[in-house]
């Protein structure tokens, strides 16, 4: 089943002002940047009807940014973008990673990040990763422009705090401390071109053997991505050499996420998948393997 393409209206905005100004005028109005979640509905038919903005052209949203000691990467920064930026790939590993995994090369020079976050699925894969770099979004409307933690950004499945008279501008990413190890890790059915079934992305600060300072994202394991803010508290601060320390570590991350069965998988597989991937985290912790920055 296909959409009847004269059911919906595509209006294109000539610049940012534009595009905010039609927004404000037109609360329908739904922004349309790269497209690759709206066509995919439009071809299976379940695309609802309504009016579209194609801000598509508009360049002062796209690109990446090194603003003091933060990343602003704009909106409309494509994940072929983000994969090919050298400074992403020195002090943002995970993301970049991410953006490697999300879909094929044609989804990648296409779609967008603030697409990826604005569609707001629990799959997604560069959101656990901006969970665990502490990211922030920049929404812009004509009255203000404001920032929100990326954290409190998705308020239930397919929702978020953006209103419908704003456009997300950016995501601004904190650069990590010089010695952050990164963890990334995507289950799919394959290894390429798969929606995940897990994902956990950590970002994670070490003194001597000790754990400073641990940020968690997971993905597909709740209505939205999570932060695992319990699984981080028992970590900060213990001894990477502690014998208890992966098995306590497990049984928290269990405890904070509510996985459902799907087409994709079983709420049961995803709980022991998310176990055994804090388990890789903190083996890779203890071992030295985790890519660390350098700055």
């Amino acid at each position: 089943m296909r959409g009847h393409v004269p059911s919906y209206e595509l209006r294109t905005a000539a610049d940012l002002p534009g595009a905010l100004a039609a927004l404000a005028a037109d609360p329908e109005l739904v922004p349309f940047a790269g497209g690759t979640d709206l066509m995919v509905e439009l071809e299976a038919g379940v695309l609802p009807r309504g009016r579209f903005l194609d801000i598509r052209s508009l360049d002062v949203l796209r690109g990446v940014e090194l603003d003091g000691d933060a990343f602003r990467i704009g909106a409309l920064t494509t994940y072929s973008d983000v994969r090919e930026d050298p400074r992403l790939a020195a002090e943002l590993p995970n993301l970049v990673r991410a953006a490697r995994l999300s879909g094929a090369l044609a989804i990648q020079n296409r779609g967008t990040i603030g697409g990826n976050i604005v569609n707001a699925s629990p799959a997604a894969d560069t959101p656990p990763a901006l969970l665990a770099y502490g990211a922030e979004v920049e929404l812009q409307s004509t009255a203000a422009l404001r920032r929100v933690d990326y954290e409190h950004f998705h308020t239930g499945y397919k929702l978020h705090a953006l209103r419908p008279d704003e456009l997300l501008r950016a995501v601004c990413v904190p650069r990590p401390a010089p010695g952050t190890r990164h963890f990334y890790r995507k289950v799919g059915t394959r290894a390429a071109q798969a929606i995940s079934k897990v994902t956990l992305a950590a970002a994670a600060e070490l003194d001597g053997e000790r754990i400073a300072a641990c940020r968690i994202g997971l993905g597909s394991v709740a209505p939205t991505v999570v932060r695992a803010r319990g699984t981080e508290a028992l970590l900060v601060g213990a001894a990477l050499d502690d014998p208890e320390l992966e098995r306590r570590a497990r049984e928290a991350v269990v405890a904070e996420i509510a996985p459902i069965d799907d087409d994709r998988s079983t709420a049961a597989y995803r709980r022991g998948v998310s176990a055994n991937l804090v388990g890789a985290l903190l083996r890779g912790l203890r071992a030295g393997e985790l890519p660390r920055t350098e700055r």
